[in-house]
């Protein structure tokens, strides 16, 4: 199995959200979906403290936990598109950032770069949501870990491997609500990854998508190794 940096730790906790345990001790979570996540375990629905809350956009099983955990413990920052971060800080999350698609913002000794993805984006009481991202982040031995966020495949991600250069991508194989496992295979192709995790399927009958699946979509693809990881595992 391809290998993570030396001290990095990755958890799945079901759906699309992750947590994320740096080399330096530092804890990320990728969305946040966790006390309402069906298939989030028990005993990670309250995570303990987080530097930084990664959200991708305002659909409520991304963000309907948010004010939650970032209340928990930590006093992380919340990271997400401009919309999405002014949402939270009225209604009272008290370390927000907004930033964009181009972009770039630091936190945690992480650098993270913000994304196209090509989804829609409404806020748990059904306002604007800004536009749908993603993110690749940047660690400080320089390895990348792209989040694709809810996105369906387009040709612009061969910019995304082009001029991030992510080492491994993390890509909803779902359907209905997001690319499926043969969308996801021509992502894995125009992004140049090997190692990929799959995410957003299985949360929900209507999310048919499966990494044997996806393997076989990308079958041609040598040499990539897709992960697949059960809600609660962790790799590295």
């Amino acid at each position: 199995m391809a290998q993570l940096p030396d001290g990095m730790k990755i958890t799945w906790l079901g759906h699309a959200t992750f947590l994320i345990e740096t080399p330096t001790g530092k804890r990320l979570m990728i969305e946040a979906f966790t006390t309402n996540n069906p298939k989030c375990p028990d005993e990670l629905k309250s995570p303990g403290n987080l530097d930084a809350i990664l959200l991708t956009h305002g659909h409520t099983d991304h963000t309907v936990d948010c004010v939650e955990l970032a209340a928990a413990g930590g006093d992380p920052e919340v990271v997400a598109i401009v919309e999405v971060a002014g949402w939270f800080e009225a209604q009272g999350v008290k370390n927000t950032v907004g930033f964009n698609k181009g972009g770039t913002y630091e936190v945690a000794g992480v650098k993270v770069h913000m994304t196209d993805a090509k989804h829609s984006s409404s806020m748990p009481d059904g306002s604007y949501g800004g536009e749908p991202a993603g993110y690749v982040l940047e660690f400080e031995d320089g390895f990348r870990l792209y989040h694709a966020g809810d996105t369906c495949v387009f040709g612009d991600m061969a910019l995304i491997g082009r001029l991030l250069k992510p080492d491994w991508a993390m890509l909803p194989i779902g359907d209905h609500y997001t690319m499926g496992p043969a969308s996801a295979a021509e992502a894995i192709r125009l992004l140049g990854v090997k190692t990929v995790i799959g995410m957003h399927y299985g949360t929900f009958p209507v999310l048919t998508g499966t990494p044997e699946q996806l393997r076989k979509e990308a079958s041609d693809v040598d040499g990539l190794e897709v992960i697949e990881l059960q809600p609660g595992e962790s790799i590295g």
